[in-house]
Order: structure tokens, then C-alpha cells, then sequence
């Protein structure tokens, strides 16, 4: 998963690149049509920096917060057979972002002002979880290739979207809370 990051420079480390794993059920309504539920889940380290009131993601050596989040996402899914072996895909939907936020591993009291990194770890929990900031529509695309009867091999990508830029009236940049996640998918049936 890609989450851009415009902040200005000495504000954020660069944008996170993620890796993530996930799963997810179908249940076929039609031969084109389901409904889909998923599950992915990422980790990354988080600050809160003051000068933006915002978290921000930092590398490892900067990080105060451990963020793991569990993208729980429901869509409708369309199913369009191209030839007898690729079927083209396209989906869309909602997801809860449900951040776990810990104060990371590895700081140690004495070392580390383990206050101040707890207070800035609540901040950016708080933030995360208030007005809406977990909940992300998600649109995407993709195409899978049959293998044999039992399993396809696909590739995907979706878009989530920071609906929440709608309602809490921040001014941040353009790209701030999108998310674009590039994908091998692989399909049982």
C-alpha cells in the first residue's frame, strides 16, 4: 500500500510503502455480480507532530507510535469474462480502518522521554479513530487468469478514499489520506 505524503520538508519522513496481506469471502449473487468481505492488514510507524497537529509517518530511528491496521472493507463486485481463461474485474465499497496504536517497541525509559512519547502515541490514536478518519469508500480494478479448475491468479489495484476530508474541515494537502494499493491476488474456489 502507497500513503502519500505532501507535508513540508522536516515535517515527516517520506511517503510509507507497505506491505500488506489479505484475505476475503465471496458470496456469487449472479454469475457477474457478488459481494465481497476483506480483510488486509498493514503496520507502520506514526509521530504526532505539534506543528501540523496531525500525525505524520516516521522511519523507524523517529517513530514514538506502532500502527497496525486492519482494513475491514464489504463490496460489490462485477465479473466480466474476457476469453475463456481472464475474467476482468471491478469492485467498490466501504472499509473501517480499525488503527491498533501502541507506543513502539524498542524505547526504552531513561533513554527516551517515555512521557512525552506516551501522551504523543495517545494523540495520534485519538486523531486516528475521531470524526470519522477510519471510514474509507474504496473503488478498484483487476484480472484474474484461470489456472485450473480450483485456482486463478490475479492481479488488483484499489484506491481508498479520505471521505472524511469532507466533514472535519482540516486544510491539508491534496493527496493527504489517499491510499493506493497495487496487488497479486489469488483466488480458491
Amino acid at each position: 500500500m502507497f500513503f502519500p505524503e505532501a507535508n513540508e520538508v522536516d515535517e515527516s519522513d517520506p511517503m510509507p510503502i507497505l506491505p500488506s496481506i489479505g484475505a476475503g469471502a465471496s458470496y456469487p449473487v449472479t454469475n457477474m455480480f457478488s459481494l465481497e468481505l476483506t480483510l488486509d492488514v498493514y503496520s507502520t510507524h506514526y509521530g504526532f507532530n505539534h506543528n501540523l497537529n496531525r500525525p505524520v509517518p516516521l522511519a523507524i530511528e523517529n517513530r514514538t507510535a506502532r500502527v497496525t491496521g486492519i482494513l475491514l472493507g464489504f463490496q460489490a463486485a462485477g465479473h466480466f469474462d474476457v476469453s475463456r481463461t481472464v475474467t476482468v474485474r471491478a469492485y467498490g465499497g466501504l472499509a473501517a480502518d480499525l488503527r491498533i496504536v501502541v507506543v513502539a517497541a524498542g524505547l526504552t525509559e531513561g533513554l527516551d522521554d517515555m512521557d512525552a512519547i506516551r501522551r504523543d502515541t495517545e494523540l495520534v490514536r485519538s486523531y486516528f479513530w475521531s470524526q470519522g478518519r477510519w471510514l474509507l469508500p474504496f473503488a478498484g480494478v483487476g484480472a484474474d487468469y484461470t489456472l485450473n479448475s480450483g485456482l486463478r491468479i490475479g492481479l488488483s489495484f484499489r484506491v481508498w478514499m479520505p471521505a472524511y476530508r469532507l466533514w472535519t474541515g482540516e486544510d491539508l494537502p491534496a493527496i493527504e489520506g489517499w491510499r493506493f494499493g497495487p496487488g497479486i491476488r489469488l483466488t480458491f474456489r
